[in-house]
């Protein structure tokens, strides 16, 4: 798939998730702005897209302010001339359980991830506008913002609300032919070696070199970071042209829509529900089948 004359910036780009999306996107023949707030970093990524035959440029800047928003635009139209795509990959971690997460871990957290998400993608909705020729907002998430995660309050309040905005601005851009998707990415990456059930997978593919199991790229939905960069180029690209306001999953050998929410059940009472009869009704009704919440721990087949 094709994205010469596209212009795209990826935030967060310098490694991981992120540098393989900008290099993805450069071999398509886009032209990325590779961002991150370690310089070696990002000169690094941009002299590995060119030396792979890509053109890229970089910003060393740290996400979530309007800055830095108003300075990878910039450099998308100074360097390139338009800009057509914006990435919102950037992000950091800082798990804790929430009577031990203290103000500064949350406001890290959502700074960056939430308010980076917003900051960004209004300095790019300004300039596609403006240009008026439609554009692409791709969104980054997580499986934690769409069922929460232990330890992760902040993370996955961001990735939730990340997903939101994605709904709402698909409505607000779309006269513009400007289009919106979350993406709900899975991968080995050094956050997921964290994970007790990964970890060791991963480590030993890393050390032997062979592929990840198959129960892991399929049940799991857990692959390599290159295997989410074609969702990546897909929704860059005009193929995606009517993908609009989804939540789209993608990890080793799956891809999946996640469902937005909804009601699931509904009852009904004349003059109201007082709280003594939600307590006769609940169990039997509304309440009978209670969602999940959570991500369940993987587990190896036996054997």
């Amino acid at each position: 798939m094709e994205l010469d004359g596209k212009v795209v910036v990826v935030t967060g780009s310098g490694r991981g998730l992120g540098l393989a999306y900008a290099e993805a996107l450069a071999a398509a023949g886009a032209s990325v702005v590779v961002n991150d707030v370690d310089r070696d970093a990002v000169d690094a990524a941009v002299a590995k897209i060119t030396a792979a035959g890509g053109t890229a440029t970089g910003v060393v800047a740290a996400v979530g302010g309007t800055e830095t928003a108003d300075e990878l635009v910039g450099t998308a139209v100074r360097e390139f001339g338009r800009l057509d795509v914006l990435i919102t990959n950037a992000g950091i971690l800082r798990d804790r359980v929430l009577w031990k997460m203290t103000d500064d871990d949350f406001d890290d957290v959502v700074r960056v991830h939430l308010r980076g998400t917003f900051t960004c993608a209004r300095a790019a909705a300004a300039r596609m506008r403006e240009q008026g020729t439609g554009g692409r907002l791709i969104l980054i998430s997580s499986p934690a913002g769409q069922r929460g995660n232990f330890g992760q309050t902040n993370y996955a309040a961001a990735k939730a609300g990340i997903a939101a905005m994605a709904r709402t601005w698909a409505m607000e851009l779309a006269r513009a032919g400007i289009t919106v998707n979350a993406v709900v990415p899975v991968a080995a990456t050094e956050m997921t070696k964290t994970i007790p059930a990964f970890g060791p997978v991963i480590e030993e593919s890393e050390r032997t070199g062979e592929p990840l199991p198959a129960w892991l790229r399929r049940d799991e939905g857990l692959g390599t970071v290159e295997d989410v960069t074609g969702l990546i180029v897909f929704l860059a690209s005009d193929a995606s042209k009517d993908v609009t306001g989804q939540a789209i999953g993608i990890g080793g050998d799956r891809l999946a829509l996640w469902a937005h929410p909804k009601e699931k059940t509904v009852a009904f009472a004349d003059g109201g529900w007082s709280a003594g009869a939600i307590a006769e009704q609940w169990s039997a009704g509304v309440g009978a089948e209670p969602e999940t919440y959570g991500m369940p721990a993987p587990k190896a087949p036996e054997g």
